[in-house]
């Protein structure tokens, strides 16, 4: 089968960072389904693990982390799915990735596919999907009826936080105040549902003061969150709540103690690396976010189509996320 992989932990421009190659078609056992990928988007996940996990000696390391195509066999204790179905899902971070024509993922964090959507479409949700929803109703248990609350979603025109912003908006009466900085994520914001815009290239206390907003309940930071841990607590309600998923160097909080603010990380690889007892719960959220989409409640999130599925404009992908300009997620399809 054709994959894109890579050997060494190489600069994105090196044309070795990632390879067009041919590898083995897996088989499928136990929970396993054998999906033919037609679909992938590319994660921050993608090239900061690129960045620092080279692969084995003599070994390709195929990545990627969302997914959309058909099933094409099961393993014998598969009960979710049959051959035929059109699925997608994120997959699991220790295995072989998505970057790959065909790939093995447990049935238990896989959905079926939006009927509505194409394969490219609905191949920019799986992971973002998941991560907004496990960040707000799993981890900060966001109060669902209380119009009174509000909550700060810093970083959000990116993937994660444009479908946060649709599930805010759908399953919650909070008040959604959004930062971007630049014309075109602004205005992105406003047509996924944000109530008020706020600049996060200015401290956000003075951007609240300016716009006559009062702290908030929950903070949510996608990105940055090192630059910004100063003035997440100054616009914090005491007795908050902040969830954050990046990866900062360092992590103060105890500023955070005089509020009496609760911290909270999520990643959503989480359950399928623990095999958590509720391990299948990303079955079920992935199957409501379908619903949700077929309903026409939530659109996909796709900024940008590279192509095809290769290694040159896997490339490409990568390089313009790096960047952290992302206006969306950026998706490629075939192969």
């Amino acid at each position: 089968m054709k994959a894109i992989g890579y050997q060494k932990s190489l600069p994105i421009e090196n044309e070795l960072s990632l390879q067009d190659i041919e590898l083995e078609t897996p088989a499928a056992h136990g929970h396993d389904i054998l999906v033919e990928v037609k679909a992938v988007s590319v994660n921050p996940v993608d090239f900061k693990i690129r960045q620092a996990m080279p692969a084995a000696d003599g070994e390709y390391k195929v990545i990627g982390w969302d997914a959309t195509g058909v099933v094409k066999s099961v393993g014998e204790n598969v009960s979710l799915f049959k051959p035929g179905d059109k699925v997608w899902y994120a997959g699991d971070i220790t295995r072989s990735g998505s970057n790959a024509q065909f790939q093995l993922v447990d049935e238990r964090i896989v959905g079926h596919m939006p009927s509505s959507l194409s394969y490219g479409e609905a191949a920019a949700l799986p992971l973002t999907s998941i991560t907004a929803w496990e960040l707000l109703f799993d981890r900060l248990n966001v109060a669902k009826n209380d119009g009174s609350k509000s909550i700060l979603v810093i970083g959000a025109a990116g993937g994660v936080g444009s479908i946060m912003v649709q599930l805010l908006k759908q399953r919650t009466k909070l008040n959604i105040i959004a930062s971007a900085s630049r014309p075109e994520t602004i205005s992105w914001l406003e047509d996924l549902g944000a109530d008020t815009i706020v600049n996060h290239r200015n401290p956000l206390s003075e951007e609240f003061a300016a716009k006559n907003l009062s702290e908030v309940d929950y903070v949510v930071s996608l990105n940055n969150t090192e630059q910004h841990l100063a003035e997440i607590e100054k616009v914090v309600k005491p007795q908050g709540q902040f969830a954050l998923i990046d990866d900062p160097e360092t992590l103060n909080i105890v500023p955070f103690k005089n509020k009496s603010v609760s911290v909270h990380w999520e990643l959503m690889f989480t359950r399928s690396l623990f095999k958590t007892d509720d391990m299948q719960e990303q079955h079920v959220i992935l199957n409501n976010v379908a619903t949700m989409i077929d309903q026409g409640q939530i659109k996909t999130t796709v900024g940008e189509h590279l192509g095809k599925i290769n290694a040159a404009n896997l490339r490409k992908a990568h390089q313009h996320l790096e960047t952290q300009t992302a206006k969306g997620k950026v998706v490629l399809e075939g192969f």
